[in-house]
């Protein structure tokens, strides 16, 4: 056989194998979408897949199915997640956590870049430098200083192992050079209470859990986390205004598919989000429960995650904090 004959019939080979995999993109969705969330209902993932659930529902024509895979720091729903069918019908949406346990635990299953396709970065969660009201301090130096000075009494709360919550912690810990103890809760709930009483001096907690504590003033917020002020609370300056120069910490994420979902499918599910996160009512609800919108490419959310990978495991390295 001539050399163009069989080149000529690869490369119809080759076109025919890529048909059903691009006539199955055109036609997708064409059954229930499972959304995976690896933490319990009502925190801020949850309420993201709930909400952007509901539209994608409605724009994709078939229904949206939230499932929650809560436990082990987000790994369990997470690990579900990965070994999903690649084919579009099981996405997933993270929080921090994923950017972070790649270096507290040894043997995931899973690799935070390698094991999904990025869909789109669909929102930050800033934190809250919360103190027991009465600690003599207003600002985040004069709280420094206070911790200095009764280091018995410098007790910090934290949401866990791998939480958002004890990275900026152990980043606050590096940054001001003040002693503390960092004393871990499981998430917001348990933390408050000791907070509320002064057991403990402080909770880096995230807008959406200690807002409604903060206005009530039962707590007294002295920084936000991020680098710019956040919308619901615009008079509390960020802990870089206060001189903590280039800290910058939050919960963020969005959704992820497993890996080899086909290209095209990505693309469809990333214009739907996108456009669900531009709706006034979806804008509403999320702001409304202290979560700032982003949207984007799938590309700028690979960059991200890679950032974050970057940022997360010299924190964990510096800090001494040991895998398991």
């Amino acid at each position: 056989m001539q050399l163009t004959a069989l080149f000529k019939i690869l490369a119809a080979s080759a076109s025919l194998a890529v048909v059903p995999t691009l006539a199955s993109a055109q036609a997708y969705p064409t059954r229930a979408i499972k959304i995976i969330v690896p933490a319990p209902p009502g925190g801020a993932i949850d309420t993201i897949a709930r909400v952007v659930g509901d539209k994608l529902a409605v724009s994709m024509g078939q229904p949206v199915v939230v499932d929650n895979r809560p436990g082990a720091s987000n790994n369990l729903g997470t690990d579900v997640l990965a070994k999903a069918a690649p084919d579009g019908y099981t996405i997933g949406i993270v929080g921090g956590s994923h950017n972070i346990n790649k270096f507290l635990f040894k043997n995931l299953g899973w690799d935070p870049e390698k094991s999904f396709e990025p869909i789109v970065y669909t929102h930050e969660v800033p934190l809250v430098f919360a103190i027991y009201p009465q600690i003599p301090a207003k600002t985040l130096p004069e709280f420094v200083a206070w911790m200095k000075a009764n280091p018995d009494q410098s007790k910090v709360a934290t949401s866990g192992r791998g939480s958002a919550q004890e990275m900026a912690a152990e980043m606050f810990r590096m940054a001001s050079g003040a002693q503390m103890l960092l004393v871990p809760y499981k998430g917001s709930a348990a933390a408050h209470p000791d907070l509320l009483a002064g057991r403990t001096a402080l909770y880096i907690d995230t807008i959406s859990a200690i807002q409604s504590q903060v206005k009530a003033g039962n707590v007294r917020a002295i920084a936000v986390s991020t680098r710019k002020r956040t919308t619901s609370l615009p008079d509390v300056p960020t802990a870089d205004e206060q001189g903590l120069k280039g800290y910058d910490a939050n919960t963020n994420g969005g959704f992820l598919a497993p890996a080899g979902t086909p290209k095209a499918i990505v693309t469809k599910l990333n214009a739907e989000i996108n456009a669900a996160l531009k709706l006034p009512d979806v804008r509403a609800k999320l702001e409304a429960a202290g979560i700032e919108i982003q949207g984007g490419t799938p590309q700028e959310y690979a960059a991200l995650i890679k950032s974050d990978l970057a940022k997360w495991g010299k924190v964990v390295k510096e800090a001494g904090i040991p895998s398991e």
